[in-house]
């Protein structure tokens, strides 16, 4: 800045001060009316002023501040972390960094809140985002997804606050060696004391983990001596030829024997990682019958009283592969529990893997001290493999063989819930990807058909078959529908409802479906609840059911038979009573649909959702209807489960939660009004990067008087405005390359903030408003006619 601008700022600066100064003397004129006080009060002002005026002149402006550009090299570094996953996004949800955990975690493809986790979890991750943005910060827990469970963290930062910093750090697993070793320090560790063990766990580094009283009795001649951190060989003596003692016993009174027992996940764990494994050793002397003196079994009895009391699953077989024992945890784990142990443990599996269960038994109890596992198909779970351990042991007067079982049918449950859901959510993902690039397909067909028949009339040569066109392309539209709504992707229009008015408008037509010799029953309970649905999605879940339960029953053979629709009223002690860890504790309006038709095979009823799965004959259906039912009911918040048995027919239940706010009427929505309602033309932007898409909205939108700019991304359709242009409307398409319509939206809100947007795409209304930030924003479904968008351009300039 030059002196004279300098000069100039200054005595702008002063002229209030000036003023205030002329005010000043005039009161004091007014108060005493003698000129000479007055000219004396204003002669020491102006002095003092001119004093003042010189300092503050004289003095240096102060130097301006340069903040330094970000360099996310160094942010990338900072947030390196190798036990938590970092990400930071911008407003419009863009990925601007990430670690490298985060990378190897969720991968780069899915910026937070959009990560490859279940429909809970996201839920409970995007309200942590709303947190965020409106109170600076936000947390979620636990999230679930197909490879761990995480806990996260939100905060808002930036000069701005436009940027989210996202924390994501794994939730532990149950610690099984603090477990056991908190149990040796305890009334087990006594215990074993008691009955001539000293216990100790060791790391893979030999150093000891935690010991009994007992251990630390005999290894250092003190109950209440330290031996944590301890070197556990270094207690021990083993000379060449003779037994192995303890240290502190000089004489060699007696000779001890001892037991290794790893303790990992045997499903986890593989041969060459048994030495680093921490492991439970256990130690006892000779003279009680280990160790080749007494019977070659005496010490059975102890040992089994011992693994008795452990939560693992332990066998013990000689080496002629007798089961000496077994504890109940390895017949629960082998599915035998309440039964007596067999004579050997092959008798435990199917009779392929009995030879190697065999041999594998006598192998390690004849070869060098070792561990090892083995796949094997127990006889009362035939299709599922689990991990056997063996581990060779030592001291019960001939060779034996320790056998170590987990149970794993939780664990198998959980593995076929993930395996499925990862299924199910890969399919969603590919069907809505479909469903979205076919929309576009079918909205240039839609519009050129539209167009054509604007120039034929009934009586051409083309009518008809422009409109049987356009019927397969309305009927290809369905499908699309199908797809969004078993990926959940698809628009819904809500509207608090209930459930009886729902099931009454759709009573006539399922009554005509269903047909005469099928006998339709309707029952419904008192003081349903509303609930928040689409009517229209609602009734085509109805529909669905019913033609399902139509069906079974003609395939039964004679086509006779009983379909019940009834809604039912849940109140939330009939949750808790059935202990479903899906549906939470609350209110439900229930939707129940039976028949006493075939029923749907044990193999095929967990299948019975998924997309174009279908048990009908070929050609009678697509394998869409129930798993458009899915996607409708879950999108809409709600619940469908299916109960059936062979012979007895197949219930349906769709739980939908209870709405609790201010009940509305089932109104039109105030866009769809007709095109006449606007008649001052307008100016619109169009941005839309399918061409077939552009040209049909353009010529469509021209055709009803509106001046029409067109712009093939979001970048140029920016520049346009940044240009000067100036707009009513602005009709983008949401995904873009280069730069989207969501961004593009709030670039353009930084320069026209009352430029109304409405956003054209083939996803569900409801999850871009989750994700696109911006107010006064409008959106049209595709695929959608010449005439949808001209109603719907015409409302929202209405409105505007």
């Amino acid at each position: 800045m030059t002196v004279a601008g300098t000069a100039r700022r200054g005595l702008s600066d002063w002229l209030p001060v000036g003023a205030a100064l002329l005010v000043s003397v005039a009161l004091v004129w007014l108060i005493t009316r003698e000129p000479l006080v007055a000219g004396a009060f204003a002669g020491g002002l102006v002095t003092l002023g001119t004093l003042a005026a010189i300092v503050s002149l004289r003095r240096p402006a102060p130097a301006p501040v340069e903040l330094a550009q970000p360099d996310w090299s160094v942010t990338v570094a900072a947030i390196e972390r190798p036990d938590s996953a970092v990400a930071i996004t911008d407003r419009a949800g863009r990925m601007v960094c990430a670690n490298r955990s985060f990378e190897q975690w969720f991968g780069l493809a899915s910026p937070p809140p959009r990560l490859p986790i279940d429909d809970a979890s996201l839920e409970r991750l995007t309200q942590a985002t709303r947190a965020a943005w409106r109170d600076g910060s936000g947390s979620a827990e636990p999230l679930t997804g197909p490879t761990g469970s995480w806990r996260c963290t939100v905060t808002r930062a930036g000069r701005g606050e436009d940027f989210l910093v996202w924390q994501l750090a794994a939730r532990g697993t149950p610690d099984l060696v603090g477990v056991v070793t908190s149990q040796i320090e305890g009334l087990l560790g006594r215990a074993l004391s008691e009955a001539g063990f000293a216990a100790a766990i060791v790391d893979g580094g030999g150093a000891i983990l935690g010991a009994s009283a007992g251990f630390a009795q005999r290894a250092l001649g003190d109950p209440e001596a330290p031996v944590a951190g301890r070197d556990f060989f270094s207690l021990l003596r083993r000379d060449e030829g003779e037994p192995i003692s303890w240290e502190q016993d000089e004489q060699r009174r007696s000779a001890l024997s001892i037991f290794h027992v790893p303790l990992a996940d045997p499903d986890l764990l593989s041969p060459s990682e048994t030495p680093a494994t921490p492991s439970l050793m256990l130690i006892a002397d000779a003279g009680v019958g280990i160790g080749g003196i007494g019977e070659p079994r005496a010490a059975v009895p102890h040992l089994e009283a011992l693994l008795r009391q452990l939560p693992l699953g332990l066998a013990m077989a000689d080496r002629d592969g007798r089961l000496l024992f077994a504890n109940l945890a390895f017949m629960r784990a082998a599915a035998q529990e309440g039964r007596p142990a067999p004579p050997y443990p092959t008798d435990l599996v199917v009779r392929e893997d009995k030879p190697v269960l065999s041999q594998s038994v006598r192998r390690y109890a004849q070869g060098p001290l070792a561990a090892g596992d083995i796949a094997v198909r127990l006889i009362a779970q035939p299709d599922e493999t689990v991990s056997l351990s063996l581990a060779g042991v030592r001291g019960l007067g001939e060779a034996a063989v320790l056998l170590g079982l987990t149970d794993s049918t939780e664990e198998t449950r959980l593995k076929r819930q993930v395996a499925q859901a990862t299924k199910m959510q890969a399919v969603g993902q590919l069907a809505g990807g479909v469903a979205h690039d076919f929309n576009n397909v079918l909205t240039a067909v839609l519009g050129i058909c539209d167009l054509m028949l604007m120039r034929h009339t009934p009586g051409d040569s083309d009518y008809d078959d422009i409109q049987q066109l356009r019927a397969c392309a309305n009927r290809a539209a369905s499908l699309t529908r199908q797809l969004l709504a078993f990926s959940r992707q698809q628009t819904l229009r809500p509207e608090v409802i209930q459930l009886p008015d729902v099931v009454s408008e759709a009573s006539q037509l399922l009554r005509r479906l269903i047909g005469e010799k099928i006998e339709f029953t309707v029952t419904h309970d008192r003081d349903l609840g509303p609930v928040r649905a689409d009517p229209q999605q609602l009734s085509q879940v109805i529909i669905n059911l019913v033609v399902n339960a139509r069906d079974a029953i003609h395939a039964r053979g004679d086509g006779r038979g009983h379909v019940t629709l009834a809604t039912r009223r849940i109140i939330a002690a009939d949750v808790r009573a059935q202990h479903s860890e899906i549906v939470p504790t609350g209110e439900y309006s229930a939707l129940v649909v039976s028949d006493d038709g075939g029923g749907i095979a044990p193999r095929h009823l967990g299948k019975i959702f998924e997309p174009f799965f279908t048990t009908k004959e070929q050609g009678r259906g697509t394998g869409l209807g129930l798993s458009t039912v899915y996607g409708i009911v879950k999108q809409s918040g709600g619940f469908v489960f299916a109960d059936s048995e062979l012979g007895t027919g197949t219930r349906f239940t769709v739980y939908l939660p209870v709405h609790h706010g201010a009940a509305g009427g089932r109104t039109l929505p105030p866009e769809t009004v007709a095109p006449s309602a606007w008649a001052d033309g307008g100016r619109i932007l169009l941005v839309e990067d399918q061409e077939p898409v552009r040209l049909v909205a353009e010529r469509a939108l021209t055709r009803q008087g509106y001046a029409v700019t067109v712009a093939h991304d979001g970048e140029e359709g920016l520049e346009l405005v940044r240009g000067g242009g100036e707009f009513d409307l602005v009709v983008s398409d949401v995904v873009m390359p280069h730069m989207d319509g969501p961004a593009m939206g709030l670039e353009l809100r930084k320069i026209a903030p009352e430029l109304p947007i409405l956003f054209i795409s083939g996803y569900a209304e409801e999850q871009l408003r989750k994700d696109i930030d911006l107010a006064d924003v409008h959106f049209l479904a595709k695929p959608f006619t010449i005439q949808d968008l001209s109603e719907k351009v015409a409302g929202v300039l209405r409105r505007e």
